[in-house]
Formats: C-alpha cells, structure tokens, sequence
C-alpha cells in the first residue's frame, strides 16, 4: 500500500485546487453566505472561548494556549483542509494526549513544558502533512468506529478523574495513575472544601439546566461566569478559591518550536501518536458532517490542511489541534456555508481575548473542572456503547481492549493499539470471505437454468465439477483460506475438477497467482483441473503480466461461466466421468454425439 501511495505521488500534478483547496468553494461566497458565515462564527467564538481555557488546562499549559491554538488552527485548516463545516482547533481528546506525553520530561506549566509542546506540535504537523502528501489519506478508513469510541471514552474518564482534586479542594500529586489518583481522593474525603465543592457543583448544574431550557445559549460560558459571582460570595481567595492565572490580553505570539537533532529524537515517537489521533479526528468528524450536509470529503486534503494548521500553530504559540466535533456540529447547526465561518470564529474570538482577558483573574478554577467535567461527559457516547455490546460480542471486546488500556496503559500505546485492533478486525473479515457453492436451478421466468447459491435451496450439484465463487479478492491475507476450500472439496467430496466464478474477484495479488498455480498443479496430476470464469478485464491483465495465465494453459480461462460449464462438460464426457452419472444438473449433460 505504501509503494502504491508513493508511486501515486510520483504520477501526482498539483492543480491550482490541490494547492489551494479554498478555491473550489470560493465561488459559493456571497452577500448572503457571509451573513450565515458571520452568525455561525460569532457562536463558534463564544463556545471556544470557555472551552479553550478548560482544554489548555488539560493539556497542563497556560489557559492562554488553548485560545491562541482556537485563533491560529481553524484559519490554516479552513483554507487548506476539504471539508466546509470542521472546525480545528484545541480538543480534549488531544490535549490529554499533550498532557500524557510531555508530562514525563519536563514539569507542567513551566516553559520547558510549553517548548516541548510546541515541539510536539510542529513534529505531528510535519507528520500529518506527509501523509497527506503521499496520499495515504484512506488509511483512516481502516481505523474502526469503536476503537475511536472506546478511546474516546477512556480519555473522557482520565480528564474528568484529573480534574476530582479541583472539584474537591483537595491535593493529589501530579503524575499519578487512574487507580492511584482515586485512591489518594479516596483517602483525602475529609479534606474536601465545602466552598470549592459548592462552586464546582453549581457551575455543573447551571450549564446543564442551560442546555436543557436554553440550548441555543451559550451555557459554559453562562456558567462559568455564575460560578465567578458565586465564588466571591463566598468569599473568593480569602476563602481558598484558586483563581485561574492572568490570561494576555494579546494576540498569539510568534513562538519557536526547539527542532534540534536532541528533541526530535525524543518526542518524535510521541508526535506520531497526537499526529494519528488528530487525524482520526478530523476526518471522522468532517465525513460525519459531510453525510448531512451531502459533501464530498477528500481525506488527503484533509491530511494536508491538518499538519498545515499544526505547523503553522507552533510557531504562533499554539499546541496540537484537530477536528472539534462539538464545535463543528454547531458550525452546521448554526447555518454556516463556506470556511469562511472557522475564520469569522477565530477573529472574533481574538477580539474578545482583547476585551475579556482581565477578566480570566475572577474565573476559579474550581468552576473550570465543573466545566470540563461536563465537556469530559458529553464524549462518552453512551448510546454507541449500548449499541456496541448488544451488537457484537467482537467489537464489544475491542471497545473494552481500547478503554482499559486508555485507562491503565500510556495514552500513546492505547492509540497505537487501538489502529492495531482496527487492522486486525479488518485483516479478519478479509482473511475469511464468503466462498458460495453454485448449483443450477430452473428460472421460470427466463425458462432455463441459472447458477444460484445452494445455501438459499436444496439443489443437486454436479458430482464431477465443483462450482464455486469467491466474494473477496485473493491476497495474501486470503489465499489460506481459499486454499483450504480447495483441498477440502478434494478431499471430502472426491472432486478434483473445480470451476472458481471470479465476479466478485477485484484484485489477485502474487502470492495469491502463485497459491492458485500450486492448486493447479496438484488437480491436474489428480487428472483434474482448476478453472476460471467472469475474470475482470484488470485481473487477467494482471495475471497475464505475472505469467500466470501462460503457466496454467489458456484453455483454463472463460469468459463466461455458460461457455465454462459447456467447454467443461465436454472433456469430463470424454474422460468417461459421466457414463454413469445420474444427476445430471446441467442443460449440457444431455445426451449427445456431438464432438468438443
């Protein structure tokens, strides 16, 4: 698959579209998409913003990088990116991730820790974009639905189980395990603050009362700025209520990710791991989109417009960004048409920051975790689950494998894991495709026989020629299993004249040539044969270039499964193999003189 994508990238001309994508729907702007653009952004700026501060706090950064990752991100993967409605910028899934990952070298919050970051950031992007460039952008489809969910869901748990210390008032060292972090909350009940408790709490139910009476409110930020006033009534600082630090009141400032041979030897593995995740993200959520609002989603592009935002991002003071879904479907809801929305959204987020960043003194952190406990929830889909385990024992292990292992194992191993999972479900399903028996039986309508399968009704099959048909292409990861079928009817039903009915057959690898040659081989010194109808026009060119059509005979290959069954007929007649035979299935097993 990799020298097929390079070689595409080879034969690859870039257009003016490929180059810059935003021309292929620059057209649609008008009087009237600027007005549903403008609308749709001033309600994407005014989610963002609480949300920015929770998911910099996720991410263990200053509450100012999620807003500047919110202003930069959304602008470069609007331009380059395909889809209309996604939004990028900070998410949760991600910014655990972050957290997760630069944790381990450097303390949180202190400038090493922001520079690794960003160095993370510049390392995926470059990541995302060659992969994008290669063309590889079809291999998202290979990731399966309940791997996301199930990894989904396990981080969702990891955020809302850091943030039980700020809901509670109490002190958890940092770096602490899923199991440890609740064992230490466990042990300091009695320590909790009744005035931290409170705010938290009624932050969490202002915003959910919100959204269930006014949703089209912005309800995290209502409620996080009911849990400010509520915090100073209680007494504020004075009374133990950390405040979230002081955020700029600046637009994102030119940063320089640290790309020595030291730091990229470091975390490049630990980049490839966000660069996955983000792109999973982002084309999940744009094809999600794209399936209501009927748009064609183009994952390379997607790709390119995801590693540009993130290179991009690093230099402007911004960590790792993707695909929001939260912030995307309210893009959508809200009537947006073009791009232009994600960059009406940053730009008036950038002047609130301007306006209302003083204000981010006032805001308490305790009100934040009531904030990203809510956000931590709204990930688990709970109807997905619910549906997984009443569904498929099989996925149902996958989704508990990817959650258990997001909980108990490092974040980039659960990922790296769950894209496992995900081939070998497919690996799977493609090793053991279907392989149909083909019987006649007497069309009424047309008035004569056709080939249908014997699993739908009892038929008589021939006892001389076996006919069967493969629903799946024949690769290495197939062949074992056809190749079974085939020593079994030998075996078994005594056949060793076999026709195989290749209509669904769309490529035979080399592997797969060489396997059937072997299979040849042994029938033909049985006084059989391995046979073959309804080729598609490539596979028997592809076959004719392996030599494989010229190895085996040619008087082996039918175009059609009638002329097969007629050909074939008439040599088992001439082997004397159906003197005796009483079945006599076919039209052709009529008694006859007429010579082959």
């Amino acid at each position: 698959m990799v020298a097929r994508a390079l070689s595409q990238l080879w034969m690859f001309r870039p257009s003016k579209e490929s180059i810059f994508p935003f021309f292929l729907w620059l057209h649609l702007v008008n009087k009237n998409s600027l007005r549903a653009d403008l609308i749709a952004g001033l309600t994407g700026a005014v989610i963002v913003l609480p949300q920015g501060v929770a998911f910099a706090i996720i991410a263990g950064l200053p509450p100012q990088y999620g807003l500047y990752t919110a202003m930069v991100t959304p602008i470069v993967a609007a331009l380059f990116g395909s889809s209309r409605h996604l939004i990028s910028g900070p998410t949760t899934a991600i910014s655990i991730v972050i957290f997760s990952t630069v944790s381990r070298y450097a303390e949180v919050g202190t400038p090493e820790f922001v520079q690794m970051a960003l160095t993370v950031t510049f390392l995926a992007g470059v990541y995302q974009l060659a992969f994008g460039l290669a063309r590889l952008g079809v291999l998202v489809n290979f990731v399966s639905h309940t791997v996301v969910v199930g990894f989904t869901a396990g981080a969702a748990i990891l955020i809302a189980t850091s943030q039980m210390k700020n809901v509670m008032g109490v002190h958890v060292p940092k770096g602490e395990s899923f199991l440890l972090t609740w064992h230490d909350l466990y042990l300091n009940l009695n320590q909790v603050q009744t005035s931290i408790l409170a705010t938290a709490l009624a932050t969490l139910v202002i915003a959910i009362l919100i959204k269930k009476i006014k949703p089209k409110l912005p309800n995290l930020l209502i409620a996080l700025l009911a849990g400010g006033v509520l915090a100073q009534f209680l007494g504020g600082e004075g009374a133990g209520i950390a405040m979230v630090s002081a955020i700029p009141a600046q637009l994102p400032p030119l940063s320089i990710p640290d790309i020595s041979f030291t730091s990229v030897k470091l975390l490049a593995p630990n980049a490839f791991a966000v660069a996955l995740l983000g792109l999973i993200e982002a084309v999940s959520i744009s094809r999600s989109i794209a399936a209501k609002s009927h748009q064609r989603i183009d994952g390379n592009q997607e790709f390119i417009g995801q590693g540009l935002s993130n290179i991009a991002g690093s230099f402007f003071s911004s960590y790792a960004g993707s695909g929001s879904f939260t912030r995307s479907g309210v893009n959508y809801t809200a009537g947006a048409v073009t791009p232009i929305s994600a960059i009406f959204s940053a730009v008036i987020l950038m002047a609130m920051v301007m306006l209302l960043a003083p204000l981010a003194v006032y805001l308490p952190i305790s009100a934040m975790a009531g904030v990203i406990m809510l956000v931590a929830y709204n990930l688990i889909d709970l109807k997905q689950i619910v549906h997984v385990i009443r569904s498929s024992k099989s996925e149902t292990a996958i989704l508990l494998t990817t959650l258990a292992s997001t909980l108990f194992l490092e974040l980039e191993f659960a990922i790296y894991l769950g894209v496992l999972l995900s081939l070998v479900i497919f690996l799977g399903r493609t090793s053991y495709p279907e392989i149909v028996s083909l019987a006649p039986a007497y069309d009424p309508v047309y008035k004569k026989k056709h080939l249908v399968d014997t699993t739908t009704r009892p038929l008589s099959e021939c006892p001389n020629l076996k006919i069967i048909r493969f629903d799946m292409s024949i690769y290495f990861g197939s062949l074992n299993h056809l190749q079974r079928e085939l020593q079994r009817i030998t075996a078994k039903e005594g056949i060793v004249d076999i026709l195989i009915v290749c209509s669904g057959v769309n490529f035979i690898d080399l592997s797969g040539a060489e396997m059937l040659h072997h299979e040849a081989e042994r029938l033909t010194e049985m006084d059989g044969g391995l046979y073959f109808s309804d080729l598609k026009p490539k596979v028997y060119e592809k076959l004719s270039r392996m030599h494989f059509i010229r190895d085996i005979g040619n008087n082996h290959f039918f175009d059609e499964k009638s002329e097969a069954i007629r050909t074939l007929q008439q040599r088992l007649r001439r082997k004397g193999k159906c003197e005796n035979c009483k079945t006599r299935v076919f039209e052709e097993c009529q008694p006859t003189t007429t010579a082959e």
